[in-house]
């Protein structure tokens, strides 16, 4: 990766998702080109949706990635661009097709329909945030789908719920049950997840534990809103900037998530 394409995409992350930016920081230096190239999709694909009033635009904007994902895995000439020429020396087949998944995925945010049903909603964070962790952990070493998956899902289920006053200011349906019973349930469940995926940090390499620092504030979240759902609603999850910066160090510093 050059280093105008990995400034490039480094602010990318720091403007459109500065708390992964913050744990890529926390990464060594040689992990970070692959989790900015990889974040910065993620941001350029999260986006797509929200940056138009058009369906159809926004539906074309997708694609635009799903066809730099397709000449990836393609092997062959790839597009010149700050982010697709970097991401192109980061992902392998695999990957690809686990990108491809969250691309699709995203289809969600163009249009105001609710989930179908819980299994809608799960499978729309596995493939969004899950898969994203998945792609970014594999590229920096060795982990157990699973692990990489429930760690994902309850990052990705943290910051969705922090998100809920925006969506639903923006004519969403985020939530299949929005009782606060139901979402203390949905917290505790992915707190579970999370606890699981904990359990089994010895089958996580050591290089690959760098991605996972990227749910740090997991954790916190989801007790927070277990205990107090009616925060959701409000929109006054999440920790103090001091609390945030302290226990990402300290989670760096002794390479555990």
């Amino acid at each position: 990766m050059s280093e105008d394409d990995f400034n490039a995409c480094a602010a990318i992350v720091e403007r459109g998702d500065p708390d992964r930016f913050l744990a890529a920081m926390a990464a060594k230096p040689a992990a970070r080109q692959a989790l900015f190239a990889i974040y910065a999709f993620n941001v350029e694909v999260a986006r797509a949706p929200w940056v138009t009033q058009e369906s159809m635009i926004a539906e074309m904007r997708l694609q635009w990635w799903r066809d730099a994902l397709d000449e990836i895995r393609a092997g062959g000439i790839v597009r010149r661009h700050e982010v697709v020429t970097p991401l192109a020396h980061v992902l392998d087949e695999r990957a690809t097709g686990l990108l491809d998944d969250l691309v699709v995925a995203r289809r969600w945010d163009i249009y105001r329909d609710p989930f179908e049903d819980m299994a809608a909603f799960e499978g729309y964070l596995e493939k969004t945030s899950g898969h994203l962790m998945l792609v970014a952990a594999r590229a920096l070493g060795a982990i157990e789908d699973q692990v990489a998956l429930d760690v994902g899902y309850a990052m990705g289920l943290a910051n969705w719920l922090r998100a809920i006053p925006v969506l639903e200011a923006n004519k969403r349906v985020p939530l299949v049950d929005g009782r606060l019973e139901a979402v203390s349930e949905l917290a505790k469940r992915g707190a579970q997840r999370l606890k699981r995926a904990q359990a089994s940090r010895g089958k996580v390499d050591a290089a690959a534990t760098q991605a996972l620092f990227a749910a740090w504030e997991a954790k916190a979240i989801l007790a927070q809103a277990c205990r107090h759902p009616e925060r959701v609603a409000d929109g006054s999850l999440g920790q103090s900037e001091f609390a945030k910066r302290a226990g990402l160090t300290w989670r760096a510093m002794l390479g555990r998530w």
